[in-house]
């Protein structure tokens, strides 16, 4: 077709992290980050793709909704979702953050990009009751919309020490390193399904 433009076929793959401070870097540096520590892992394994910080300190889904466009705007391959720890902590209406992230995922997936979502964990001190009520949402939005599910975001690093920072919430870099490690399998495997650019 006359005019038509053919992406290299090595063009790099987009990736953004859409979370919260988990995401943002909190507490380390802009190069410890989440998604610059993942940028770099990905290029030692030999992939060609770029990961862009989405994470913004203290949101809970909703705001997550609000600005999907944002990340759309990337043009991702991958959108990596990251929220709802906040909507735990805050002991939110499940089924109401339940009914935020279907939204967020159905946009997303609407604009042919791929989703690996992410699981989190209502603090213990709300009860079996609530935690039976929330942490489930995430298996159920991911199995509707037929996306992947990272269980839980801080996998081997919650409650060691030695990989949290002073807050004894945030993961330090090192602990990052570690969700980083843990979560690519993951990551290549979506990377994987995704067609050329």
């Amino acid at each position: 077709v006359a005019g038509a433009i053919t992406a290299h076929p090595d063009a790099p793959r987009t990736i953004v992290a859409f979370g919260d401070s988990y995401f943002s870097g909190y507490g380390v540096e802009p190069d410890q980050s989440f998604p610059a520590q993942l940028d770099r892992a990905l290029r030692r394994r030999g992939h060609n793709a770029r990961v862009v910080n989405q994470g913004v300190p203290g949101e809970i889904i909703r705001d997550g909704l609000k600005r999907v466009d944002a990340a759309l705007a990337e043009k991702p391959d991958l959108v990596i979702i990251e929220l709802g720890a906040n909507d735990g902590e805050r002991r939110l209406d499940p089924a109401a953050s339940a009914a935020d992230l279907d939204r967020m995922i159905a946009r997303i997936r609407a604009a042919h990009v791929k989703v690996l979502l992410c699981g989190a964990k209502a603090p213990d001190a709300f009860g079996e009751a609530y935690r039976a009520s929330f942490e489930p949402i995430f298996s159920a939005v991911a199995a509707k919309h037929r996306v992947p599910l990272y269980p839980f975001i801080l996998d081997g690093v919650a409650r060691n020490a030695d990989l949290i920072q002073s807050d004894g919430e945030h993961p330090n870099a090192q602990g990052i390193a570690v969700m980083v490690d843990r979560m690519m399998p993951s990551v290549e495997r979506v990377l994987a399904k995704t067609g050329p650019r």
